[in-house]
């Protein structure tokens, strides 16, 4: 430090002022010290400018109330309604490792790979269109056939509707319901779909069709929903549509876009029909299958008891459980024997497809049949499961799973199935316990056409509104060349041909069981020189 420097440091206030006096009357003094000054005038302006613009866009304005604040029941948040709904959002998540695994092992070897990559996909997929427009079109207020509020979620309240669960919490459950919707669509077109095609429809499945529909009938001003009250549709007929877990809304929404796929798409090569002297393609896994089944099974404890999205409501919760599980016995045990009595054999994928049947055809009613009611439902699903299995074979449709026979006929079943079998005991679930004071009553209890006419209804428009919505995309999506694979791509072999690797790599030291795909004679598809008919003759 220079002794110039130190004199400066050690100089009195007095000193300081006096010097400053002295150089501010100086021009040059004074232009340095008035730019000074501006500067920092400047610099404070701009931070105080930066401050409010930050604290306007940013932050809630806050105003000062004489009394105390006002607080509104939907911003108050059920902690314990709160955690079932996302407990039974969990389970219903769930559901996608058994839909992978009945989809797997229902396929044949050389196109699991496939089935894997669509699955997961598809969840992903599904999960950035719901939090973008799905879940906005399906449970936003909007005008009776579209929500258009909410969406990426804006301006969301704290909680659903009435419920007192966390908006967000909703938001999960119900994008599982989704994510159940498009795999089940899947089932009936592996073996052959491009995955570029799966991705397109995808996106139309789970971003339009399946909540501008399901909007309808669970919407909070859904027409379906409403229709029979005053100022809606059809007001003469005094009831609406009801489904309480899905039966039509998830299920046969997904079945029947799942049959348009099929119809379009056509039969995988190599497939025979019974009526031409053939027969349905065996899985290659059906130990996969099955237990996939049942943890579809487990999931559904979820599914239908977690629609209530009120742990309040105990007696509701232990009724749709009990019957869930009645109506998948029953069902697993009717198709069963009827497929002994109709092939002399115990068939694995009859009693699969049969509790399965049984579980989607109660998924509707579940919260207001009896016990002895949802035995009889789900028995008949299980005979109605294969006698539909039969129809599609006859009509030369291929679904590798049964998705069509299982979601969509099954689910028509349950939806109808609430106008015979309810109790006229149950009205609705709430957020604090049940509200049985407008129970819902079947013709077999006395009730008349009434609900049997609202659940046709309800029925038939999303069905052939589905269907027909679906038939158009699939086209769309087949004349852009993109849904189903060239033949000799699909005779290749679809897990080599789209993802590059089998799923099962020991097949490369064991040339038996080999996936027509990895032959010394087809080492690249470019290179094949076989004819289609002679490899399509080729199994995992």
């Amino acid at each position: 430090m220079t002794v110039k420097t130190r004199a400066q440091k050690g100089l009195s206030l007095s000193q300081k002022v006096s010097r400053l006096l002295k150089r501010m009357q100086e021009p040059e003094w004074r232009r340095y010290g008035g730019t000074m000054l501006a500067g920092k005038i400047l610099g404070v302006g701009l931070v105080l400018l930066v401050m409010a613009v930050v604290t306007g866009l940013c932050f809630t304005h806050v105003y000062a109330q004489s009394g105390t604040p006002e607080v509104k029941a939907a911003d108050i948040v059920n902690p314990v309604n709160t955690r079932w709904t996302l407990v039974a959002a969990f389970l219903v998540f769930g559901m996608q490792v058994g839909v992978t695994m009945l989809e797997a092992g229902s396929c044949r070897s050389r196109e699991t790979v496939n089935v894997l990559v669509e699955c997961v996909v598809d969840t992903c997929l599904c999960g950035i269109l719901f939090y973008a427009i799905g879940f906005a079109f399906m449970f936003s207020h909007g005008n009776g056939f579209i929500g258009y509020h909410w969406f990426f979620l804006q301006g969301a309240p704290a909680t659903y509707e009435s419920t007192g669960v966390a908006f967000l919490a909703v938001w999960i459950f119900q994008f599982a319901f989704a994510d159940t919707c498009s795999t089940i669509t899947s089932g009936a077109m592996i073996g052959r779909t491009g995955f570029a095609g799966d991705l397109l429809y995808s996106f139309c499945v789970t971003g339009f069709i399946y909540p501008i529909i399901g909007h309808w009938a669970w919407g909070p001003d859904g027409w379906l929903a409403l229709m029979g009250s005053d100022g809606h549709f059809f007001p003469s007929l005094g009831i609406g549509f009801h489904d309480f877990a899905g039966s039509t809304v998830v299920h046969t929404i997904g079945g029947f876009i799942a049959l348009a796929g099929a119809i379009v798409l056509g039969p995988r090569l190599g497939r025979k029909f019974k009526r031409d002297g053939g027969g349905p393609m065996l899985p290659h896994d059906l130990t996969i299958a099955v237990s996939g089944g049942l943890i579809l099974w487990f999931g559904w404890y979820g599914f239908n008891p977690g629609s209530t999205l009120s742990a309040m409501d105990l007696v509701g919760i232990g009724r749709v459980a009990a019957n869930t599980t009645l109506a998948a016995c029953a069902g697993g045990l009717t198709s069963i024997l009827y497929g002994y009595f109709k092939m002399k054999t115990w068939d694995a994928s009859y009693t699969t497809n049969g509790f399965l049947a049984g579980l989607v055809a109660v998924t509707c009613p579940c919260y207001w049949v009896s016990p002895t009611g949802s035995v009889l439902l789900g028995g008949i699903a299980g005979v109605l499961v294969i006698v539909a299995v039969d129809a599609l074979e006859y009509l030369r449709i291929d679904d590798p799973i049964g998705a069509v026979p299982v979601h969509g006929v099954c689910g028509i079943w349950g939806t109808l199935s609430l106008g015979l079998f309810a109790c006229g005991q149950y009205g609705a679930t709430g957020p604090l316990g049940a509200d049985n004071s407008a129970p819902l009553k079947g013709l077999f209890y006395g009730g008349g056409l009434q609900v049997l006419k609202a659940q046709f209804i309800g029925s038939a428009c999303v069905t052939l509104a589905t269907f027909a919505v679906a038939m158009v995309v699939m086209l769309v999506v087949n004349a852009m060349g993109l849904l189903r694979l060239p033949a000799e791509m699909e005779a290749y072999g679809m897990d080599l041909h789209e993802h590059g690797i089998s799923a099962y790599p020991e097949y490369v030291i064991s040339a038996i069981g080999a996936p027509a795909g990895m032959s010394q004679e087809l080492p690249t598809p470019v290179k094949a020189t076989a004819t289609v008919s002679s490899l399509s003759r080729a199994v995992s």
